[in-house]
């Protein structure tokens, strides 16, 4: 007969467990396994192999600075058309209630141009970058109301540790997925796929089209808990217009007043301004470590296992900085990961070989993820919930033009001094300017500007 006395304290301390992650409800589990969802997307795909595929077994009849040219293209493209979109179809998701059916289109059309990536041959040029664009359009469009669901489902006292957990959950997907689609590339043998010399082009490539394929099924798979345990705001709580109107007329007409009316909310307004700033740094170290560490001299498996190092140390010390957020406050927090990547700039200056490059790889992969989900987090606190995804539109709006400003700081120092190190250097100052407007925030005061607003909505 098995011993059920000591169950009772076993499932207190796992409720407890969980209540420290901000993992402690279903719903609150539901929310966070997107993340684990959608990260395979943005590292399968964004960051560590779609480029690489492209530039070896797509365009390899171009110019390689032509294929990088289409690549960069294809960021670009994606970037500015989330950027666009995000803010109107923001409004629309707030005034009609419909954040879980938005997230669900911007999700179909990724995973569709996820799965059909397995149809590119050597030459699809444009096929390759369209389908890029769709699949990062798709994913990051999809992230927009995913990251407005938040303040609908987490308390004050749960936000920072529910925001945590979602960032460290897709360090688990991503890394787990990532992991998994690297070693049948490299040793496609051990899965029974085509191997050794003789292939043709598209045996060759088999593996990595199948890394596509899995991206799809991945992302579409660990979707479904959101959609079935996370509940869609209440119509009624969402709109403070008159009911019957048309949605994207009122989108447009929110789209504009939500840029006189951000700025009355000055506190979450100096946050965004600081997030684009210091986000932009963190944003160019990602983007630029590759590049950085082919001009150094680092071999392209060992940049590779620095991604995988990134992932997988981000899991706990994503979780960290939610903890830490709980005794020194978010604000605080967010100081200290910018400290670490004023660390990583100084040290990339310094730099010589595949260990230096590890150790700033550990350097991020500690406050990359924890920095980023607190200013999600933080934001979230100062703005009134009934206008969430339309201000959470403009959030995306500011990390995403995060991606152009310091790379073209980056291409300018190496363009004014021909070296990357001084490039490297020069991102400390997003850090220092983003930290000086972050000291300016009152979050207090930005919380009562949105307690004030709900009061103000309620009373009407």
């Amino acid at each position: 007969m098995s011993d059920t006395s000591d169950q009772p304290q076993r499932e207190a301390s796992t409720n407890r467990l969980l209540n420290g992650l901000g993992l402690h409800r279903r719903d609150l589990r539901a929310w966070a396994m997107y993340d684990w969802a959608l990260s395979a997307q943005e590292t399968t795909i964004a960051v560590a192999i779609f480029p690489i595929f492209f530039l070896v077994a797509v365009a390899n009849d171009l110019p390689e600075a032509t294929a990088s040219q289409y690549v960069a293209l294809g960021n670009s493209a994606s970037i500015a058309l989330v950027a666009l979109l995000s803010p109107i179809l923001g409004a629309v998701a707030d005034y009609a209630a419909v954040k879980k059916k938005m997230l669900a289109v911007f999700m179909t059309g990724g995973v569709l141009a996820s799965a059909a990536m397995f149809l590119i041959e050597q030459g699809d040029h444009l096929l390759a970058i369209a389908l890029f664009v769709l699949a990062s359009v798709g994913a990051q469009g999809s992230r927009v109301f995913y990251e407005s669901l938040l303040p609908r489902i987490a308390g004050e006292g749960e936000v920072d540790r529910v925001s945590t957990a979602g960032y460290a959950m897709g360090y688990v997907g991503g890394g787990l997925l990532l992991a998994l689609n690297l070693a049948w590339i490299q040793q496609p043998q051990w899965f029974g796929m085509p191997s050794g010399p003789g292939l043709t082009p598209a045996e060759a490539t088999l593996p990595t089209r199948l890394a596509f394929v899995s991206v799809a099924v991945w992302w579409a798979l660990f979707s479904i808990p959101l959609f079935r345990r996370v509940p869609e705001p209440d119509v009624a709580l969402e709109s403070d217009e008159a009911r019957g109107m048309n949605p994207l007329s009122v989108g447009f007409t929110r789209l504009i007043e939500t840029f006189r009316e951000i700025r009355a909310y000055k506190q979450a307004f100096l946050m965004l301004l600081a997030f684009l700033i210091y986000n932009d740094g963190i944003s160019t170290i990602q983007k630029m470590a590759t590049t950085y560490g082919a001009e150094v001299g680092i071999d392209t498996g060992a940049m590779i296992t620095a991604i995988l190092i990134v992932q997988f140390v981000g899991i706990p010390c994503t979780f960290l900085f939610g903890f830490l957020a709980q005794y020194i406050s978010a604000k605080r927090s967010i100081f200290a990961g910018l400290g670490v990547f004023m660390i990583v700039s100084v040290l990339g200056y310094f730099m010589r070989d595949a260990t230096d490059f590890y150790v700033l790889a550990l350097l991020v992969g500690l406050a990359q993820g924890g920095t980023q989900a607190l200013s999600r987090s933080l934001f979230a606190t100062m703005i009134p919930k009934h206008k969430s995804g339309e201000f959470f539109g403009f959030y995306s709006v500011f990390s995403r033009f995060a991606a152009v400003f310091g790379p073209l700081v980056f291409a300018g120092v190496i363009g004014v001094t021909g070296s990357g190190r001084h490039a490297i250097l020069s991102i400390i100052g997003f850090f220092i300017i983003g930290g000086i407007i972050l000291a300016f925030v009152d979050v207090d005061e930005g919380k009562r500007e949105a307690a004030r607003a709900e009061a103000a909505l309620t009373v009407v």
